[in-house]
């Protein structure tokens, strides 16, 4: 189970049933039960369960320092579990009396730098683990696999030749090349620039899809692991707080650490008060909320709120909610900091035509048109 240290105060929607069903058909590829690694007196992954469905796309993410290399270290055999049980296509890998080398399993890992040979041209890069294959066999694999990435007029290329994205479409291909069980995939987008990186989750994606491989990638970008996924595990202290579709883990966040971790989350403070809640802003209904507050009438909460669930607007001094204290361009639209009257920041999102100067008075509406996390005030 995942470890909530402040949980929602009601049940939210979640992917408990694509997970039930990852647990009860027989599809599961990759499972992951009551994982354990512990250095010393620390524990870098902490009791952790994980299954992951045939031809599933699941990234971890969290950040620096939260489990995730480790977690992908243990599936691949480059480390040993303390405690609990790794298990590939319904065979064990790791547990306390077995562990399996990683040549033993039938694993592929894309290195962040993409680890080509620089002596051997793209088609012995891809054909690299195919030596025991016969000829014919081989060919085929490798001309079948070219054509999957695009790359079949790059064959004779070297490395050195192929750009980034080359690069990293041989990385796959050659990763693929002997139909591995489960496919690791280690930051495969931290070595290209913004532009590509973006233009090459899709093609990463298409290509994954195309052939049905299982993957497990990880990532601390964000929007990386929610473009690409089918699933996303969100990882904190060597735990997985979340896991779920994109768009529900990201709409529905089950903790406090999952709401500040996604989106530029702000809370703002209220207090429920039969059908409202009270907050700097106004009153908010309770059906605004993602589920019924009667239980904590008189209750101070925390509203989750992301940039595009605010607006803000001109007003004088005396109307004001806060004032500017901070706005960050990013071409398209302005993200403002906004300091209220009282305490607190809010971010708001808006086009890049309507400015705010710094210090300016505003007023802030909640404009979001979907229902609203909320948590106990801690």
């Amino acid at each position: 189970m995942a470890r909530n240290e402040n949980p929602p105060l009601v049940e939210p929607v979640t992917d408990r049933a694509g997970e039930g069903d990852a647990t009860a058909e027989t599809d599961v590829v990759l499972e992951l039960d009551g994982v354990t690694r512990e250095f010393g007196r620390e524990a870098a992954v902490d009791s952790l369960s994980l299954t992951v469905r045939d031809g599933e796309l699941l990234t971890l993410l969290g950040p620096s320092g939260c489990g995730k290399t480790t977690t992908l270290r243990l599936i691949e055999g480059l480390d040993r579990p303390t405690a609990g049980s790794i298990s590939i296509a319904g065979e064990t890998v790791a547990d306390e009396r077995t562990f399996r080398k990683p040549e033993d399993r039938d694993v592929g890992l894309v290195f962040q730098d993409f680890a080509l040979f620089p002596h051997l041209t793209v088609e012995e890069n891809v054909a690299f683990g195919l030596r025991e294959w016969d000829d014919a066999e081989r060919e085929s694999r490798v001309d079948e696999l070219l054509d999957l990435v695009g790359l079949q007029a790059h064959r004779e290329k070297m490395p050195s030749q192929l750009s980034g994205g080359q690069r990293q479409r041989v990385a796959l291909a050659r990763s693929l090349a002997p139909e591995p069980d489960v496919l690791l995939l280690d930051e495969p987008f931290s070595n290209l620039d913004v532009r590509l990186r973006v233009e090459m989750r899709e093609e990463v994606r298409r290509i994954l899809k195309a052939a049905g491989v299982t993957t497990v990638s990880v990532t601390h970008d964000q929007e990386e692991a929610l473009s690409i996924s089918d699933r996303v595990a969100i990882m904190n202290d060597g735990r997985i707080e979340q896991v779920g579709k994109p768009e529900v883990v990201f709409e529905n966040p089950e903790s406090r650490f999952v709401a500040s971790f996604l989106g530029r989350a702000s809370f703002l403070p209220g207090r429920v008060r039969g059908a409202v809640v009270e907050t700097p802003l106004g009153t908010l209904s309770t059906d605004q909320l993602n589920g019924p507050v009667e239980a904590y009438d008189g209750a101070k909460i925390d509203v989750l709120v992301r940039p595009d669930d605010l607006e803000a607007r001109h007003a004088e001094d005396g109307s004001a909610d806060g004032r500017i204290v901070h706005r960050q361009y990013t071409g398209p639209a302005f993200v403002y900091r906004v300091a209220l009257e009282g305490g607190g920041v809010l971010r708001c999102l808006h086009n890049h035509v309507e400015t705010f100067e710094h210090d300016q008075p505003v007023a802030v509406d909640i404009v979001a048109d979907h229902p609203l996390a909320w948590y106990p005030t801690t």
